[in-house]
């Protein structure tokens, strides 16, 4: 059974976490737009990850963690862990298809995610999680991955990088048009999203 408390807390949890998510997605399709097809699959040395093996390991992790999110373990059977980090992926096309489909089964996921079932407990490797425990967890590791591919996007691109959030010494600028507004709520993540609508 839930109280009635339960429905706007479960809303509002995943209504954040939805655009945090989108957020991360927007941030990697950025640095996409910024790299040559080449620069995705460029590596500093052998033992590091390039733009397209990180790709292929969040597309990997997502398939497993959130098929059947809510009914089984987020560590699959077929998850195949040590091959999303090879050199498997050799478009930007197949790139895109993979990323595409990788968030494609987040969001599904976090969509069936009600009052009614929002106690469940999810596995990840025989270990219990709640919901927010789970979710949160994955955002953090898409957050970190998604951190690596914007940061070598900016070693590659060097002068040419566009940024992604607030440009170099336009700090103050940007917190003085902030502050100009009245206080109000809003997420945010709000003004990235919209702007890549517009």
């Amino acid at each position: 059974m839930f109280s009635s408390l339960q429905i706007p807390m479960t809303s509002n949890f995943i209504d954040s976490v939805t655009k945090q998510f989108q957020y991360y997605k927007l941030l990697g399709e950025r640095t996409f737009e910024q790299l040559d097809e080449q620069d995705l699959f460029w590596q500093y040395n052998e033992e590091s990850n390039s733009v397209a093996i990180t790709v292929n390991h969040l597309w990997g992790n997502m398939r497993s963690r959130w098929t059947n999110f809510l009914t089984s373990d987020g560590e699959k059977e077929w998850r195949e862990r040590d091959k999303e980090f090879e050199d498997v992926i050799h478009s930007r096309d197949e790139l895109l298809r993979k990323w595409e489909e990788g968030w494609q089964t987040v969001f599904s996921a976090l969509q069936s995610i009600t009052p009614e079932n929002f106690s469940t407990t999810i596995y990840i490797r025989n270990q219990g999680h709640t919901i927010i425990e789970a979710v949160n967890r994955q955002l953090a590791h898409y957050a970190y991955h998604i951190g690596q591919i914007v940061y070598l996007g900016r070693m590659m691109k060097g002068a040419d990088w566009k940024s992604l959030s607030i440009p170099k010494n336009q700090s103050k600028a940007y917190n003085a048009e902030k502050f100009s507004a009245e206080k109000h709520k809003a997420h945010f993540t709000d003004e990235f999203l919209d702007s890549d609508k517009t």
